[in-house]
């Protein structure tokens, strides 16, 4: 078995859609994937885009992906990685692609001199739960997490 990762390249887009939409189904969220694949292709790759994302392939398929981009500590005064999306291919799973895909952030983060490798998980995602914590991520029980989107967003920004 041959695993490794890569930078995520634009031919990929298709794939990471793809990617992002299994995971959806998996989140029991595909209803509120709105990105097709020009936003993908923006996003990601164009002039403007300030995430990336890594492939994990075996044997030269790719069976996974991260996206993160790259946060700032005022506490720390340091950036931070964070890790918006992991995921594995569930016929894959349990062959250490997370846990490479994760070392490879780890070690990025570490390079670039960042203070900190965040990420968030569904509190009901138990295996995924289970897997962070075997590795030594700690949760952030006392920081609630916040959003605004689509009209609520418009209307504060308009208001």
């Amino acid at each position: 078995m041959n695993l490794h990762i890569r930078p995520a390249k634009p031919s990929d887009a298709s794939q990471i859609l793809a990617f992002i939409t299994e995971l959806a189904d998996y989140e029991k969220a595909r209803h509120e994937v709105k990105a097709n694949l020009e936003d993908i292709e923006n996003t990601l790759f164009g002039k403007q885009a300030t995430a990336q994302a890594l492939l994990c392939l075996r044997d030269e398929q790719p069976i996974g992906f991260a996206v993160y981009f790259f946060s700032y500590s005022t506490w720390l005064g340091r950036n931070g990685l964070y890790l918006e999306d992991l995921y594995v291919s569930p016929e894959h799973r349990g062959i250490g692609a997370g846990k490479l895909l994760l070392k490879h952030l780890a070690r990025e983060a570490c390079a670039k001199g960042c203070g900190r490798l965040e990420w968030s998980v569904l509190d009901w995602n138990t295996p995924a739960i289970e897997f962070y914590q075997s590795i030594g991520a700690v949760p952030q029980d006392e920081w609630i997490r916040y959003r605004m989107e689509g009209e609520v967003l418009k209307k504060f920004a308009e208001g």
